[in-house]
């Protein structure tokens, strides 16, 4: 039979080792964290691509400046201004889009189609898909209403507010080769192909 005093000194023994155990494997977790953020380094989330439409009223209503002026409408046919933050590295150009998923078509209606945007442009301002201050190198393709440059919003008449989604496409091209009468879906065929992000800023309007 083993004596007292050898008992107690395997017990202290056993003790000593579980402290040391437990020392090393916080020792190695605490290295393992201090390879994984280097010390004295901040990392951040980071920045997300996306658009502002600051013309656009509160709740993202879409003023009278912005609707279409005809088929019944009697707006000022303007495209609104749209400011973009964070474009995502490799960025060689932008393209713009205004497009209604509600229209009653069964494919939506567009109502514009900017392309070629030089990659040092952040914003449109005001009218630019009228023709005022386009960005240099900047091309449109043509909308539903079968013309080139922005098309307001024209609902029909009793319809609950229709969704007016504006989209900046990031591209990876410095150009898109298309013809000057491409249409709405050909461009947009090519901005997909093409985008490295898109941001996207969605109106109301109804009547």
């Amino acid at each position: 039979m083993m004596s007292k005093s050898r008992l107690h000194w395997r017990a202290t023994v056993a003790a000593a080792a579980m402290i040391l155990g437990a020392a090393s494997i916080a020792g190695a977790q605490k290295t393992d964290a201090s390879k994984s953020v280097p010390k004295g380094k901040i990392t951040h989330a980071p920045s997300h691509f996306r658009v502002i439409a600051p013309d656009l009223e509160s709740k993202a209503r879409i003023t009278l400046a912005h609707v279409y002026n005809g088929m019944g409408c009697t707006g000022q046919n303007i495209s609104p201004a749209l400011q973009w933050l964070n474009a995502p590295v490799g960025t060689k150009s932008f393209a713009v889009t205004a497009y209604d998923p509600d229209a009653p078509t069964g494919s939506g209606w567009w109502h514009w189609v900017m392309y070629n945007i030089p990659a040092s442009t952040t914003e449109l301002a005001a009218g630019a898909g009228n023709g005022r201050n386009a960005p240099s190198g900047s091309a449109e393709g043509l909308t539903d209403f079968g013309t080139k440059g922005y098309g307001g919003p024209c609902p029909p008449k009793g319809d609950k507010p229709h969704r007016y989604h504006f989209t900046v496409f990031a591209l990876k091209v410095d150009k898109l080769d298309l013809p000057g009468n491409a249409t709405a879906a050909m461009v947009g065929f090519n901005l997909n192909a093409n985008k490295l992000a898109t941001a996207r800023v969605t109106g109301l309007y109804g009547r």
